[in-house]
């Protein structure tokens, strides 16, 4: 049986017989001419339905995209009837989509053209070759055995496509255009090229401070949450894991059991117990120990540490589960024989334990500082981003994550939010690779040495 991997496209356009090279036309034609009639049947079907869909909308999405529409929405008063009428106009959002969708369209029939073709030239060398060609039947059952994999990836990788991929290259063609509250219409905007881009990255203009200044805090941010979790983590963990320490299980209990509570509750209560006329606010006045209340929310400092300090609560008890199973598959005689050449507790830490453990949790701990970085809830629910002097748009606490919420949601700003949206994927892209493959567990995969 010959190997589809290993034909071209080339190959079946010049090689390909009669059926074969008619299928580049008639998609299905090499299969139906080639003892598989249901198959071919099927995706002839389809590009039948791909034509009368180019031909019903697919053309006119295309041809609106480059302008996003120019007609706008009338307003005319009617003399007779006493009121305003209105006359629809063009809505570049869904001109957009559409366009969208129709290249996603397109791409997926060329796709299809190409492994049609494919197997039409397979089927044909397998004719020649008298190898059998299997029904329409034991194709589909294969699907349930051999290619059950198909079968089980088909759903999930559709998933993907329509509510992941899709929405990613619509939000990443507004960064392009216009659409924002600034224009005149929310629903009639143009392209406007790297114009936000600019915008965004200038540091001499309104935005582009605002987006350095988010930037730096949310790498602040990520650092100390991410390592600071891990340090504080990785000690704990130590010393309820020690063979001195009793009651184990009931002391990892009492920091695990703050996951159990949902992190929203936790983190508003903590908020409010905060506020200046919180409970621990009132406590201090109370005792005598302050005479006016501690400003965590409405200091900038005061506020950044409160959201870290906090933080803390809620990120060191995964780290606490992390470390104690690593610590628990670390080998005995790694130890005894550290012990065994004269190595002290301070040496065999440093040497066998931290070692072992940043091999095993170096994934972890680069997973841990991008959802740092993307940490909404703990910055939304506690600060709100506040308080709000960086500028127009930002908080002095607000993360990329937090700024592009409210661009989007409160502010309608929705360019700039893709904008944002882009520079935080590529910042997090370099991190990522850069960190990992540096590691060793990138290099060094099979075991630690």
């Amino acid at each position: 049986m010959v190997n589809s991997k290993k034909i071209t496209v080339g190959q079946a356009i010049t090689k390909g017989d009669l059926w074969t090279k008619l299928s580049m036309l008639f998609m299905g034609a090499g299969m139906f001419g080639h003892k598989q009639k249901v198959k071919g049947i099927i995706t002839f079907l389809i590009e039948c339905a791909f034509i009368f869909y180019m031909v019903t909308s697919g053309f006119t999405n295309l041809a609106k995209l480059p302008g996003l529409g120019e007609s706008e929405q009338g307003k005319v008063w009617n003399e007779a009837k006493g009121i305003f009428e209105y006359t629809k106009g063009d809505n570049s959002l869904l001109i957009l989509l559409f366009g969208v969708v129709t290249f996603f369209v397109i791409a997926a029939v060329i796709l299809l053209w190409v492994i049609q073709l494919k197997h039409s030239y397979k089927l044909q060398l397998d004719s020649e070759n008298n190898v059998k060609i299997p029904t329409f039947a034991e194709d589909v059952k294969s699907l349930f055995d051999g290619n059950l994999h198909i079968t089980l990836m088909a759903l999930p990788i559709l998933g993907i496509l329509v509510f992941n991929i899709v929405p990613l290259v619509y939000m990443i063609c507004m960064a392009f255009t216009t659409y924002s509250k600034e224009n005149s219409q929310l629903t009639l905007f143009d392209w406007n090229g790297l114009t936000q881009f600019f915008r965004v990255l200038n540091m001499n203009g309104s935005m582009g401070r605002q987006f350095w200044r988010v930037l730096a805090w949310t790498i602040v941010w990520a650092i100390f949450a991410t390592f600071l979790n891990y340090i504080l983590g990785m000690i704990l963990a130590l010393i309820i894991n020690r063979k001195d320490t009793k009651a184990k299980g009931f002391w990892r209990f009492c920091f695990i059991l703050s996951v159990a509570v949902p992190q929203f509750v936790s983190l508003l209560i903590m908020r409010t117990m905060l506020q200046p006329q919180g409970a621990i606010n009132v406590m201090l006045q109370n005792a005598g120990l302050i005479s006016s209340p501690l400003p965590f929310w409405t200091d900038a400092t005061w506020a950044r540490v409160t959201v870290i300090v906090i933080n803390l609560w809620v990120g060191i008890p995964y780290t606490l589960l992390q470390i104690t199973g690593i610590l628990q598959n670390i080998p005995g005689e790694l130890y005894e024989a550290a012990r065994m050449d004269g190595a002290g507790p301070v040496t065999i830490f440093f040497k066998i334990t931290l070692p072992y453990m940043l091999f095993v949790t170096t994934p972890y701990l680069i997973a841990s500082f991008v959802g740092n970085i993307n940490n909404f809830n703990v910055i939304y629910l506690l600060s709100n981003g506040g308080p709000t002097n960086v500028g127009d748009t930002a908080g002095q606490t607000d993360l990329l994550v937090t700024w592009l919420y409210k661009l989007t949601v409160d502010q309608q700003y929705y360019n700039i939010g893709a904008v944002i949206g882009i520079l935080t994927f590529v910042i997090l892209t370099i991190i990522t690779l850069i960190t990992y493959r540096n590691s060793g567990s990138y290099k060094n995969e099979e075991a630690f040495m």
